[in-house]
């Protein structure tokens, strides 16, 4: 609106209120409905209603102000954004509702990267306009500086640092493509086959739906351990690629939409409906440790019985032999 325009506006409206309070004035004097030395409050009370009354005084005070009408107008010393500052702050507002309303829609289950990974684009190309908004010059009037550095809260930076710090937190990047303009091919199929192991338990629960103690979860086991255990080995194979994709960060997470999409699924699988896997590397591992404890056996068994048994012949000199042959002749004699 123009502010030219607006100011007419209001000393017209300032004349007639003048003009308005003169003719009560003197109607009320022509009428006799008061005399002149009246008190001029108690002239009011006898010609206007409480309500009115009321209205009156406030647009008193407003012109023993100077005639500025309150919240409608700001003091003139008081600095006022440009119409292009104040278009590129209420798109900052509007993409950071939308977000916000993202995020809280999506955080349980957690829904976060694939659902509002288009807002967070929006938001942070709303924030680049702003910042971008510098001016080169200290006279050129910069919508950055009016809206990111003129008080110490600074609500638009904070805002746009929750939104990043979330982001990060949730590992979305992990999820997205290079550029993150939609998800990535790995994370589409993972969610699809999380989609239809869920309907696998869902279409062969068995019992009543209202008692889940009384439930039969030994179909969901049998017809189910296929679509779960694809759906594991799956993330498994996800997890050693991030892994190998990211040596020089440590603890570094799958995106929080696959870690909450696995975690919801063993629960379901181990918990609720207490199946079990065998593990693939069960049987090597056994047949591993089988065989490390039977080693000793095995050596000793073998060594026993390829190990030639020789009995010690003792060699007597000739001298030793003549004595003994000579004293067991005369042991005979006797």
């Amino acid at each position: 609106m123009d502010p030219n325009r607006t100011i007419e506006r209001r000393r017209s409206s300032l004349l007639l209120l003048r003009l308005l309070l003169v003719v009560l004035l003197w109607s009320g004097l022509a009428l006799g409905t008061f005399s002149v030395g009246s008190s001029p409050h108690r002239v009011l009370h006898d010609l206007l209603s409480e309500e009115q009354l009321l209205e009156v005084e406030d647009l008193s005070l407003a012109l023993l102000q100077g005639g500025r009408m309150g919240p409608l107008s700001l003091p003139p010393d008081l600095p006022d954004l440009d119409p292009e500052c104040r278009e590129l702050l209420l798109d900052f507002a509007n993409s950071s509702a939308e977000l916000t309303g993202c995020l809280v829609r999506g955080a349980r289950p957690v829904r976060l990267c694939q659902t509002c990974y288009p807002l967070f684009q929006q938001v942070a190309n709303k924030m680049d306009n702003i910042s971008r908004a510098v001016g080169n010059s200290s006279e050129s009037h910069s919508c950055a500086r009016s809206l990111l550095m003129a008080d110490r809260m600074q609500i638009v930076v904070i805002l746009s640092e929750f939104f990043n710090s979330t982001w990060q937190k949730a590992n979305c990047a992990n999820c997205l493509t290079n550029k993150s303009e939609e998800l990535s091919n790995s994370t589409v199929y993972f969610l699809n086959q999380f989609n239809h192991t869920l309907t696998c338990f869902e279409n062969n629960l068995q019992g009543s739906t209202h008692s889940l103690q009384l439930r039969n979860y030994s179909e969901v086991c049998k017809n189910c351990r296929e679509a779960y255990t694809t759906l594991s080995s799956l993330y498994g194979e996800m997890q050693k690629i991030n892994e190998r994709e990211s040596k020089a960060e440590f603890g570094t997470h799958l995106c929080i939409d696959v870690e909450d999409a696995m975690n919801i699924t063993r629960k379901l699988w181990s918990r609720t409906f207490n199946c079990s896997v065998l593990c693939r590397d069960t049987v090597p591992v056994i047949a591993v440790s089988v065989f490390i404890l039977f080693l000793p056996v095995v050596f000793y068994l073998s060594s026993f019985l390829h190990s030639e048994q020789k009995k010690r012949k003792l060699i007597l000199p000739k001298r030793l032999k003549s004595s003994t042959s000579f004293a067991n002749i005369q042991e005979n004699s006797n």
